[in-house]
């Protein structure tokens, strides 16, 4: 298993990974979500100002883009944030966390974003969202249904 003739790293066992402290997570990660959607709110409203100044100055055409201005705010958010080197949302290093890939590694910015638009479309069901809340719930790594998708786990930083 050391043979690395091909470039490759040799496998190893699970086992020997890095430790992820994912004590109390499931508490903090609320908390973090909380503060995000106030940092979400102003992030938005100066999105939604820049565009209707726009919008004056183009005679209405930046006016169409309105209503994906919350969609692309929430998951460009998301990307910059997690993908970023501190790898949390400014609500996760408020709570102390922190997102790594399931092997310890650093997520970058397109699974960041995934990883935002498969929790917003979870949280905007009733059953997907207790399905996702209920992976965390049950899980020992206590990752949620949507970092399960992602292979991302919260842990403390």
């Amino acid at each position: 298993m050391s043979d690395t003739r091909y470039g490759q790293p040799p496998i190893t066992a699970l086992e020997q990974r890095s430790y992820q402290n994912v004590s109390g997570v499931l508490g903090s990660r609320l908390f973090a979500w909380i503060v995000d959607i106030v940092v979400l709110f102003f992030l938005g409203w100066l999105v939604f100002l820049l565009l209707v100044l726009l919008g004056i100055v183009t005679f209405g055409a930046t006016w169409f883009l309105i209503p994906a201005a919350a969609f692309v705010t929430a998951l460009g958010y998301a990307a910059l944030t997690i993908g970023g080197p501190r790898q949390a949302t400014w609500g996760m290093r408020v709570a102390g966390l922190r997102v790594e890939t399931a092997n310890g590694g650093r997520p970058d910015g397109l699974v960041a974003a995934v990883h935002a638009l498969f929790f917003y479309v979870a949280a905007g069901t009733v059953a997907l969202w207790l399905l996702d809340i209920a992976c965390g719930l049950f899980r020992s790594d206590r990752r949620l249904g949507h970092d399960l998708l992602t292979g991302l786990v919260v842990v403390r930083a």
